[in-house]
């Protein structure tokens, strides 16, 4: 009797215990963050008593009355690997470092994968088990905040776990464990082509921006949206399914190696666009010799608007669904033939002007160098720019019910924010606002709302963020405009450069906070730029600033100004590089700019003003100032600004 009522008892813990439920984010493997007290909170039964054992030391509480519980590890230094016991789970392999957060839309999206051609080497050899990733799985919620986020894993970074993870974050882990020499987590919660808003709370937008949430509350009914959202399906596969139907180039009548072309259309790609809903075909005869024939290859054809399906010799190599991706499609040894081969893309539209980009690569890449961008391969084979044209089936534009709850006020904070708090961090990043530039003017209020919010959310005042400035890029590519795009060379009125701005003056007066500028490192053609090892360099020289207090350059910003006469010097916080200086305006009381050349010497600026009583001077204030050229003499490129001269 004795024993079975020890085995009661033993079992009845056993179940209590196997009531106690970690966050996702509590896993083995993990990185906790150092020198910081260490939340760690969960659900139990109403009133358990949960135990957690953490370097040989107990700590323990009582869950409440909703079965929440909460405890505060003491800060712990840097280390590892430990295992942590929390109630029933032990977590094993548990690393202490540097924890950080890393949010926003697309660039923080953008993989390794993706830029794999401009890091080859080194990506090859990815393989520091000091650093941890883990992604925060999509998930949107209209009515309001949850507990936890979709099941995910921390892995630690090599190629294989790194190939579909942020670039930004991967780079980021790997720059502070090389500077540290502690361990690294890197979180990365992010949602490409979102804006702002949805990584707010309501709380925030409640008394500011009360028609907001009521744009998410008409979509808070899953019925309704399921709804939409099957419409929206059915829709655009039966809209696939006519095209199909009427397209007479499909079956293999436009993709075979022996179709009779010659009496097709030929375009040139640097001036080619249709504009047309449904698809159109593109036919290209390549010349291999002997060398060449039969041997592996990559097929670079830059980017296209919008999908495409691409054929070599008749055989599919690659498809893409929208117009983002570069096309880099491999081809496998015995597809070339000596001789004449030919490349068929079939263009998919549903919006905006089919083209082919600007200043992207078009070409045959052999040899084993062949994956490598930077630098190109040696063994390539140009292709021409001219194309064999054959027009496939004009469709009416696809219907469309799409509900992007994504892009919805409040969603994502309630998703995917709410739940990460109180994790202890180092530090956030936010890299976003490409999304806001059609209606720049409120981003700045969002903004201090979002760190504000934030910081509130994990109860700390000086969790320290880095923005992400804009990078340079010419924001009317995201119009389907066919290419060439003349340069921007006059003063412009650009939401890219409002946004900027903002960017920078939210960082202004706010010691927890820093900007990273990245003017120079943008692609004028495409809105993903690939150099994200360079991207992560600037957000730890921030991060080196605000969380290690190190005296570390970042980019210039004025500071001061004199007026004398028609000169105008505007003073920098810090040695600028010597030198005449481009993309200078300046305005007087009616608002209209003019270019002025402007020369630079130590930290001053100086020009002759082009107007007279000069008022405002602004510096690269364009989507993509191209010809921006100043520095200081750290080598950072200088911020953007738009500087109100008192007089």
């Amino acid at each position: 009797m004795r024993k079975l009522f020890l085995l009661f008892l033993l079992a009845g813990c056993c179940i209590a215990q196997a009531e106690i439920q970690l966050p996702q984010l509590f896993q083995s493997g993990m990185v906790l963050q150092r020198g910081k007290p260490i939340p760690v909170w969960g659900k139990a039964a109403p009133e358990e008593q949960v135990v957690i054992v953490w370097q040989k030391k107990k700590y323990q509480t009582q869950a409440d009355a909703e079965g929440r519980w909460r405890i505060d590890l003491p800060n712990t230094k840097a280390g590892g690997p430990y295992t942590l016991i929390i109630g029933n789970h032990e977590l094993t392999d548990v690393l202490v470092g540097d924890v950080w957060l890393c949010s926003g839309q697309s660039n923080i999206d953008v993989t390794i994968e993706r830029v794999y051609p401009q890091y080859v080497d080194e990506i090859e050899h990815f393989d520091n088990n000091m650093v941890r990733l883990l992604r925060v799985r999509n998930a949107t919620n209209t009515h309001g905040v949850q507990d936890d986020i979709l099941p995910t894993q921390w892995k630690a970074l090599n190629k294989e776990n790194a190939w579909l993870f942020s670039a930004v974050g991967t780079f980021l882990g790997l720059r502070m464990q090389q500077q540290t020499h502690v361990p690294q987590g890197i979180i990365v919660n992010s949602w490409g082509g979102t804006p702002i808003e949805a990584w707010l709370s309501a709380d925030s937008l409640q008394n500011s921006h009360p028609l907001l949430l009521e744009k998410t509350r008409l979509y808070d009914n899953k019925e309704y949206v399921a709804a939409q959202m099957q419409a929206n399906n059915l829709a655009d596969r039966r809209w696939n399914e006519l095209l199909d139907r009427q397209d007479a180039g499909i079956a293999g009548r436009f993709t075979a190696h022996d179709c009779d072309d010659a009496s097709w259309n030929v375009i040139d790609q640097n001036n080619w666009g249709w504009r047309g809903t449904g698809t159109t075909w593109l036919r290209q005869h390549v010349q291999i010799d002997k060398a060449h024939a039969g041997q592996p290859a990559r097929l670079l054809l830059g980017t296209l608007f919008d999908a495409d399906i691409t054929y070599v010799n008749g055989q599919q190599v690659g498809r893409t669904y929208y117009q983002y991706p570069p096309r880099r499609y491999d081809i496998p040894a015995g597809l070339l033939r000596e001789g004449d081969n030919v490349i068929t893309i079939r263009f998919i539209n549903k919006y905006g002007v089919a083209h082919f980009i600007p200043e992207k690569p078009y070409l045959l890449a052999f040899g084993n160098d062949r994956f490598s961008q930077n630098p190109m391969p040696k063994d390539v084979i140009a292709l021409s720019p001219l194309w064999k044209h054959h027009a496939g089936a004009e469709m009416p534009a696809c219907p469309s019910g799409d509900v992007s709850l994504q892009n919805l006020p409040t969603t994502l904070y309630n998703a995917v924010v709410h739940p990460l708090a109180p994790f202890a961090l180092s530090g956030v990043v936010w890299y976003q606002g490409e999304s806001n530039t059609g209606n720049p003017a409120p981003y700045g209020d969002f903004l201090r709302k979002l760190m504000g919010g934030w910081r509130a959310l994990w109860n700390e005042p000086s969790l320290p963020f880095c923005i992400v400035q804009l990078a340079n890029y010419d924001g009317r590519q995201q119009t389907g405009m066919p290419s060439p795009i003349k340069p921007q060379t006059n003063p412009m009125n650009s939401n890219w450069a409002r946004l900027r701005e903002i960017q920078r003056l939210a960082t202004i007066g706010d010691q927890y906070a820093e900007t990273a500028c990245i003017i120079d490192l943008g692609e004028t053609v495409d809105i993903h730029p690939l150099r994200k090892k360079e991207v992560a360099e600037r957000i730890g020289l921030c991060m080196d600033r605000l969380v290690y207090g190190k005296g570390v350059a970042l980019s210039a910003q004025p500071v001061g100004h004199r007026v004398e006469g028609a000169k105008v010097t505007i003073i920098f916080d810090q040695p600028m590089q010597s030198g005449s200086v481009d993309e200078v305006e300046v305005a007087g009381a009616d608002g209209r700019f003019v270019s002025v050349k402007a020369a630079v010497e130590g930290a001053e600026m100086t020009f002759l003003s082009a107007v007279t009583s000069p008022v405002r001077v602004r510096y690269a204030w364009k989507d993509n100032p191209v010809h921006a050229n100043l520095h200081a003499v750290s080598g950072l490129p200088a911020m953007p600004f738009e500087y109100q001269l008192d007089r």
